[in-house]
């Protein structure tokens, strides 16, 4: 089993950073692709970011693009999503995934889920 956690939301100002974290519980972090997604109140699950398990690839959504970094820490098994330049759109409750196949952006190729963390940006 892989257990996920987040940490790092709350509240800040249009324009301001943010930067989240997920911490995972296994030894074989590194062979895991991640993903964050997030899903604002009644809106659908949205794809965020990915990073394949070998740290050779990411992805973005074209809406955070320029925008938001993710990145990954194999000695800390600890994914990060740096969030600059927030938009009162980027509202929402942000949720790390993992798969241990190669890069996804769909929400069902994803095996582990952590509870999410809310990010919330004032105008």
């Amino acid at each position: 089993q892989v257990q996920l956690v987040e940490s790092g939301g709350g509240l800040v100002q249009a324009g301001g950073s943010l930067r989240l974290s997920c911490a995972a519980s296994t030894r074989t972090f590194s062979s895991y692709s991640m993903g964050w997604f997030r899903q604002a109140p009644g809106k659908e699950r949205e794809f965020v970011a990915a990073i394949s398990w070998s740290a050779i690839r990411t992805y973005y959504a074209d809406s955070v693009k320029g925008r938001f970094t993710i990145s990954r820490d194999e000695a800390k098994n600890t994914v990060y999503l740096q969030m600059n330049s927030l938009k009162a759109e980027d509202t929402a409750v942000y949720y790390c995934s993992a798969n241990n196949g190669g890069i996804e952006i769909l929400p069902r190729r994803y095996e582990y889920w952590g509870q999410g963390t809310q990010v919330t940006v004032s105008s």
